[in-house]
């Protein structure tokens, strides 16, 4: 197709890099064997965003674009519209340069986003209960007070700070052949599509891009479908850092010719990414950052040749975390829901946790009653929440209750 975005050129990747790096760090590329025994490549490598300042490859773009503001524009000011990474990424930006920054939030913001943007100097306003009124708002103080909005994603020098990742990578493991990205807007794997197809062709290679979108917000499938970007109606996800209805313009076209696959994971496979880095890795990464560790582990990645994707970031609410983190454990099985139906007499209590016990599970919750309208008069039910190691423990488990006589069902009501 006809390529109507200029596309970036590996020598504006390589200036960006030198101007980033003034204030991002080297992120660690940390290698992973339990990541490469699923896909059966050589290397899994971890990107390490998660580690950045501000928590997010966010502060990369928007630094490069704040260097790029004339003395004027400096001087009135940026604005942003944001409920987390872009935020704190262009408050630290700012900050860093002397500019000030206003940044608009929605009302119900997690509280750490709120207070690590304020704690960069940014201005922040609260408005809307939608980003899409969030970010109207914002519009109509950029017009109200002359400073420049300052995009996530849809702006070239945007793209260009974002694809500085991509040298990086390459950099510290030149032998990769994939890279999984996690898509948004398309910012981040634009420039790491533009800059890794670049660099590989430069050393007479090839190197594959897959990006991975949340399927409750997965515009880009559809848009590549259409061949033109297109607004689908997102649904609630976990993955709020990608929860885009609509791929930018730019960052379509750079994506259509530079993005060799997009695929879409759920959000229990999301969870169960955060769980296995937690566990693996002793990586703590937000929703968002874990996507291209969720396509890994469901088995849809059919690749080959050393491999790396990008935990893009960390910056994870607390009570999100421990809710995500029992939704993990769900999903992987590791929490199992025993139904029991059992006669109303003494004892059946102990006898079935011996059982359970028998089995080497631990019961973590029990609920017991007899007034269910649906159980017979001389029965009660049973409810017991086990940790066990797997889905074949769990069914162990409850086979073993079975064979002692009780009706069990696993994870549904009886």
């Amino acid at each position: 197709m006809t390529q109507t975005t200029t596309v970036p050129t590996l020598e504006q990747f390589t200036g960006a890099l030198d101007v980033v790096h003034r204030v991002t760090r080297r992120t660690p590329l940390e290698s992973s064997r339990f990541l490469a025994e699923i896909l059966g490549v050589p290397r899994v490598y971890l990107k390490c965003e998660n580690l950045q300042r501000t928590g997010a490859y966010k502060l990369r773009g928007a630094y490069n674009r704040l260097t790029q503001l004339s003395e004027e524009e400096r001087a009135r000011g940026v604005v942003a519209a944001s409920a987390g990474n872009h935020a704190q990424g262009v408050a630290f930006a700012a900050r860093e340069l002397g500019i000030t920054a206003t940044i608009f939030m929605p009302l119900g913001v997690a509280l750490p986003k709120l207070q690590a943007t304020r704690n960069y100097g940014a201005n922040v306003q609260l408005v809307g209960a939608t980003f899409d009124e969030t970010n109207q708002a914002a519009q109509d103080f950029v017009r109200e007070s002359g400073a420049t909005f300052i995009p996530p994603f849809d702006d070239a020098a945007v793209i260009e700070g974002q694809g500085t990742i991509a040298l990086e990578i390459l950099d510290a493991a030149p032998e990769i052949e994939n890279i999984v990205v996690p898509i948004g807007g398309g910012g981040l794997i634009a420039g790491v599509g533009v800059a890794a197809k670049q660099w590989a062709a430069a050393q007479g290679r090839e190197i594959r891009i897959i990006g991975v979108q949340a399927e409750n917000a997965a515009p880009y499938p559809v848009s590549l479908a259409a061949g033109e970007p297109v607004t689908i109606q997102t649904k609630s996800t976990i993955a709020d850092g990608i929860a885009v209805a609509r791929p930018g313009v730019r960052n379509f076209d750079l994506v259509r010719d530079f993005v060799d696959e997009v695929v879409t994971v759920s959000d229990d496979d999301i969870a169960r990414a955060i769980v296995m880095l937690l566990e693996r890795a002793k990586l703590v990464v937000e929703p968002a950052g874990a996507a291209g560790v969720a396509a890994m582990l469901t088995g849809q990645l059919q690749l080959s040749g050393p491999t790396a994707t990008i935990l893009s970031g960390g910056n994870i609410d607390p009570l999100l975390l421990q809710r995500v983190i029992g939704h993990g454990l769900a999903a992987a099985a590791r929490y199992t829901k025993l139904r029991i139906l059992l006669p109303d007499v003494p004892g059946q209590l102990v006898r079935t946790a011996s059982i359970v016990a028998e089995q080497n599970a631990n019961v973590i919750e029990v609920i017991h009653t007899r007034h269910a309208t649906e159980l017979p008069v001389s029965e009660v039910e049973l409810e017991l929440h086990i940790e066990t190691r797997g889905a074949d423990h769990g069914e162990q488990v409850a086979q073993a209750l079975r064979d002692a006589g009780y009706q069990v069902r696993v994870g549904e009501r009886y």
